[in-house]
This record gives C-alpha cells, sequence and structure tokens, in this order.
C-alpha cells in the first residue's frame, strides 16, 4: 500500500466529528480485503477484525477519523454565516481559509473588521460564501450544516509532505497499512482495527469501542508535537527522527511493558524510533487503558509540525516506521 497514495484520498474526504459517514465509507472500502469481519458499532466507529488463534489475548488498534471544523449556527440579513467551533480550533491559523461544507458550498472563513489577532475568537468570525443576503444563503446553507477547511496534502523536500487533515488522516493510513502487512500473518491474538469517532471532541467513539472490545493490549496511532521548529518548546521528538513511542501526555501514562516491548522491536529490527513526552494534549490512549478492567496500552506517534493548521507537515519515513513497529508488535503478542 502505497502510503502517500492512500493520504491523499483520506484527506480529500471532509468528516467533522459526529459526521464521519464519508470517511467511514471510504475506510470501509479500503480495509475489507484484510479483514475477517467489518461493522459499524451504535456511536459509528468502524471496527475490523482479523481473528488469531485464540480471543484470550485481544489487541486494539486504533486511530480517529473525525477532524476539527465547523457547525453553523446561525445567519446574518447580509448573508454571512456564524458557526460555532467544533475541536479545538485555532482562529488565528483558521482565519482567511477557503471552507468546504458537507453539501459541496465553498466559502472563507474571515474576522469581523477591525478586529485585531490578539482578538481572534469563534464569536469575531464568519464565513463569506458569496450569498447576497440571508435568503440567498438559505438556498445553499442550513442550521446544523458543516465546513471544514478544505484538505489535501502537497511533497516538499525529501519525504517530508504538509496540508490537512494529517491529523489524524495519517494515523488512519498507518492503521490501513498495517492490517494489510498483517493479512497473511498467523497470529496468536485477535487484532481489532477500530476507527473511531468524535475524538477531538473527547475520545468518545474509542472508549465505547474498547469498552466492548475489551481489549488485552491496545496502540493508538495520532500525530503529536515536535521540538524541532524555531522557538518550539523543548521536546525530544523531531521529523525524521523515526516512530514516537509515547511516554505520557496529560491524559494517559503509558504501560512500560508496552513501551519496553516497543523499544525492544524497535532496536532489533533497526527500526527508527524516538521517545516521546507531550506536556499537553492526549489521544484515544487514556479511554483504552481504563476501559473496563483496563489493559497495557501504548501508541505510537507521527511527529507532526503545525497541528491544528492547514499545513500540518511530517515525514512519510516516520509514518513508514510506525507502521513497521506496529505490525511487529501485533506479531509478538
Amino acid at each position: 500500500m502505497n502510503i502517500y497514495s492512500t493520504l491523499q484520498k483520506l484527506c480529500a474526504c471532509p468528516s467533522i466529528s459526529g459526521r464521519e459517514d464519508n470517511i467511514r465509507g471510504l475506510i470501509s472500502e479500503m480495509i475489507l480485503p484484510f479483514a475477517d469481519e467489518v461493522r459499524v458499532d451504535s456511536l459509528g466507529n468502524l471496527i475490523a477484525l482479523k481473528k488469531g488463534k485464540s480471543s484470550e489475548q485481544r489487541l486494539m488498534l486504533c486511530a480517529h477519523m473525525d477532524e476539527i471544523g465547523f457547525l453553523v449556527n446561525f445567519i446574518e440579513d447580509d448573508g454571512s454565516v456564524r458557526v460555532a467551533p467544533i475541536g479545538g480550533i485555532n482562529f488565528t491559523a483558521s482565519s482567511y481559509s477557503c471552507l468546504i461544507s458537507e453539501k459541496g458550498v465553498r466559502g472563507v472563513l474571515v474576522p469581523e473588521g477591525k478586529v485585531k489577532a490578539e482578538d481572534f475568537k469563534a464569536d469575531k468570525f464568519y464565513i463569506d460564501i458569496g450569498a447576497k443576503n440571508k435568503k440567498d444563503a438559505e438556498r445553499r446553507v442550513s442550521i446544523g450544516d458543516f465546513f471544514v477547511a478544505e484538505g489535501g496534502i502537497k511533497k516538499l523536500m525529501g519525504k517530508r509532505i504538509a496540508g490537512r487533515p494529517l491529523d489524524d488522516r495519517i494515523g488512519c493510513a498507518v492503521l490501513l497499512s498495517v492490517a494489510e502487512a498483517l493479512w497473511t500473518k498467523e497470529l496468536d491474538a485477535d487484532v481489532y482495527y477500530v476507527f473511531s469517532v468524535q475524538e477531538e471532541v473527547g475520545c468518545r467513539g474509542s472508549m465505547t469501542a474498547a469498552f466492548a472490545i475489551a481489549p488485552t493490549h491496545s496502540l493508538c496511532f495520532d500525530v503529536t508535537g515536535t521540538g524541532d521548529t524555531l522557538g518550539a518548546s523543548s521536546m525530544a521528538c523531531k521529523l525524521g527522527g523515526g516512530a514516537a513511542v509515547k511516554i505520557k501526555d496529560s491524559s494517559v501514562i503509558c504501560s512500560e511493558e508496552v513501551v519496553n516491548t516497543l523499544c525492544k522491536l524497535a532496536k532489533e529490527n533497526k527500526i527508527p524510533f524516538q521517545r516521546e513526552i507531550l506536556l499537553y494534549g492526549g489521544t484515544d490512549t487514556s479511554s483504552m487503558q481504563l476501559a473496563g478492567a483496563g489493559c497495557l496500552a501504548g501508541a505510537l506517534s507521527i511527529p507532526t509540525r503545525y497541528i491544528h493548521s492547514g499545513v500540518e507537515t511530517c515525514d512519510l519515513g516516520d509514518v513508514e516506521a510506525c507502521a513497521s513497529l506496529a505490525a511487529l508488535f501485533a506479531e509478538n503478542i
């Protein structure tokens, strides 16, 4: 599986938290050849299963399908569209972005006139869809419609790419690559590939999926910050340094057994890796770790610059390292 080509398809499919139907349909088609069972739970998580020799060991591999964006909550008399943020929106990074709605309506996100950058907040922004007035806007847009910044990725130098929403289509691409690599392998454990919903608004999907699966082991795939940009806070992760083995973030302390196993496998198989300690944010790892009676939980992160912007940037070498290391972990349970 060509990860860049896979990413191009995934990033071109908008899916805000709670409205993941389109991306779920696309991923369903892509995972189907590499799974014994594929189903969708009541919250909307896509769950694919590769059966192992015994169901006593259950490995849950998870990446979230949703992305941050905006919900229409009011239409002004002049046709300007007011929106409520869904997920962690940085309005400085989002200002003057080209947006697209679930209905294919295009617009631009702009601040009100004379609003200074330090005052950028949700109630100071609107979407200009080119409408002449409220009636004109209501022909194309309804309260509750979602908008996201237009997706897409571009190649930079070497193996670097930039675009959106790498958070977390990059994790979904890793998960699809792992599924393909493991399909012909005979595994001891059942492996559940979970493409979760509503991670950006509180890790909701992974919580219910993990409760139903009751995994003995779990790995999450998501982006993480870096310390290799001008003015960045000190952090050991950098682009091109390999798979980031999470030790902790603000929501979880990963299983020491899982961390040690991942590092050992990486060293033995000469897979580039780095250790990740993130002082902010969180991922689906936390909800998987605490589901039911709990499980041995860890995460493999893809170091990414400028997260939650239109120019998220990562290194495909790190992505490939994550996929290789995850497949080895599944084989060694």
